[in-house]
């Protein structure tokens, strides 16, 4: 059985199966894959990471991935996406995020991607703990409205450029 293309997962992240399921669910040509993988970094903001957790409301989550890549197949006619993201506790090195695009041509595979991570930045509820060295906050989470248009532009705007 092949990976969903959007997943909330406690599981390893998986930059093969989710290019496998992308790649399965594309029609037409393909010419151009492109991934992402977000990794946890052992600083952030001065600070010595010991490790993260995130926390997902999984069903809103799974949603608004599709509601992306709906998004895309708009302005990339052609162009899909795969998009998996771990909850729970994540260690410094491994993937918290994995993003495939696929399309014929390259431009739009990479757009489609970048677009994709900014969008799941601005509209997915999921949120990051951050542990380190003295102590732990919360930080980023959804920042707009998924049908806030502007956000939407912001996100194109830094996919395009």
């Amino acid at each position: 059985m092949s990976a969903a293309r959007f997943a909330v997962t406690s599981d390893v992240l998986s930059l093969d199966a989710l290019t496998k399921s992308v790649m399965t669910h594309h029609a037409g040509p393909v010419g151009a894959v492109t991934s992402f993988l977000g990794l946890v970094r052992a600083e952030n903001l001065g600070r010595v990471v010991s490790y993260l957790d995130y926390e997902a409301y999984e069903p809103l989550a799974v949603k608004g991935f599709s509601r992306i890549a709906d998004e895309i197949s708009e302005l990339w006619p052609g162009a899909s996406i795969g998009v998996h993201h771990r909850v729970g506790r994540v260690d410094i090195g491994q993937a918290s995020i994995a993003i495939v695009a696929t399309s014929a041509h390259r431009a739009d595979a990479f757009a489609a991607c970048r677009y994709a991570i900014e969008r799941v930045k601005q509209i997915a509820p999921i949120w990051k703990h951050e542990h380190f060295d003295g102590g732990d906050v919360w930080i980023e989470g959804a920042t707009a409205e998924p049908d806030d248009e502007g956000a939407r532009l912001e996100a194109r705007k830094r996919a395009c450029t």
